[in-house]
């Protein structure tokens, strides 16, 4: 097995326990193996140090609509339908919510619906939730500078990168993100972590590439900053603060999990583990404005303007990027590698929740594929 970020991340794990120490839960895997994707990856099995995300004594029920849908669509010169999309791309479940109502289901490869799945960086967009409830508390604001927060950064090409360049990933910091291989940034900055503090460590040795908040540069290292930014600016482990803000709230149906690293900070950038009914919920979250029982989480607009593009990102417009979620011509979306993804529709009330074991970690035949299936459920829920 090639040494990768996956490997560098099992290697929290045989290292020891992060401190204050977490709690551990089986994890799915990283990275996957072809021959049971449900396995920790080539034989790999690891249990992740993580703090877990308390949920409520409520749970927010997924009423089941009265009109359900099977999509049927043409995609490279072939039909295909919901269950012929989820075995030829390793998918473990998808579930559709329209108007809060589920109106598609399904689970595979041994999964079920009580199942935690790995989140991959779908976490970044619920570290921008969770910055937005930060500036709804008076915490934080977009225009504050990371090194306030964390002063271990002044004097490096962070300092004068403010909330907002972090969060729109534009902090001009010259990076390469890469999940196969050791020689990425991304491997190095996981590596690091394994020796000591990798936010004042690494991150200060790395060069400035451009202007702050000019440039989009994808950095996984960077949505890890922007948790460590928050956890700093409410006085408690991230976790925690998902827990009181949204978890409990909200009604979620099960206890989260979150991969930290040896110091016991959450990687912001990724690993959230949570059931797909979850998943959906926090698309619901977010169509709902940020608000729960009359009672906001998240600044008025918040949502709108951190799910607008931002800056450019290289896609054709209107697409782009916004506070740490992706922009489309009609959706936003939540998205990690292996397909894991949260597509939102607005204006149409709907929420796409899909986990996969892809063989690769982003391909671009693989994101064609999903972004076929998503399409195809999108115009059978109109």
């Amino acid at each position: 097995m090639k040494w990768g970020v996956a490997f560098a991340l099992a290697a929290f794990a045989l290292a020891g326990e992060a401190r204050p120490a977490p709690q551990s839960v089986p994890s799915p895997p990283v990275r996957w193996s072809p021959d049971d994707p449900m396995d920790g990856g080539n034989d790999l099995k690891i249990t992740f140090p993580v703090r877990i995300v308390s949920r409520g004594e409520q749970v927010r029920g997924l009423p089941i609509a009265a009109r359900q849908i099977a999509p049927v669509y043409t995609w490279q010169g072939r039909t295909w339908t919901v269950d012929d999309y989820m075995r030829a791309y390793n998918v473990s479940g998808v579930l559709v919510l329209k108007d809060g109502k589920v109106i598609l289901e399904r689970y595979a490869m041994g999964r079920s619906p009580t199942d935690r799945w790995v989140s991959q960086s779908v976490a970044k967009s619920v570290t921008s939730l969770l910055a937005g409830a930060a500036i709804q508390d008076g915490k934080l604001r977009l225009d504050d500078q990371i090194v306030t927060f964390v002063p271990e950064l002044k004097g490096s090409a962070y300092d004068g990168v403010t909330v907002r360049d972090l969060l729109m990933m534009s902090s001009g910091v010259e990076w390469q993100e890469g999940y196969v291989g050791a020689d990425s940034d991304l491997a190095r900055y996981y590596m690091a972590a394994l020796k000591g503090d990798a936010v004042a460590d690494f991150l200060k040795t790395l060069a400035r590439a451009h202007p702050p908040g000019t440039t989009f540069h994808y950095n996984t290292a960077e949505a890890h900053l922007a948790g460590l930014v928050v956890s700093r600016a409410v006085g408690m482990p991230l976790a925690d603060y998902l827990s009181q803000k949204i978890w409990q709230p909200y009604g979620m149906e099960r206890d989260a999990a979150w991969h930290v690293d040896l110091q016991g900070r959450e990687l912001a950038g990724c690993c959230l583990l949570m059931t797909l009914g979850d998943y959906a919920r926090l698309g619901q979250f977010a169509l709902d404005d940020g608000v729960v029982d009359g009672r906001r989480i998240t600044p008025p607009g918040w949502i709108a303007e951190s799910t607008s593009r931002q800056i450019d990102n290289g896609r054709a417009a209107p697409a782009g990027y916004g506070y740490l979620w992706w922009i489309g011509p009609e959706a936003y979306e939540a998205s990690g590698i292996y397909g894991q993804s949260i597509l939102v529709y607005p204006k149409d009330r709907l929420v796409i929740a899909v986990n996969s074991a892809w063989p690769a970690p982003d391909a671009k035949e693989l994101f064609a594929a999903l972004g076929a299936f998503q399409a195809a459920i999108h115009a059978a829920a109109k």
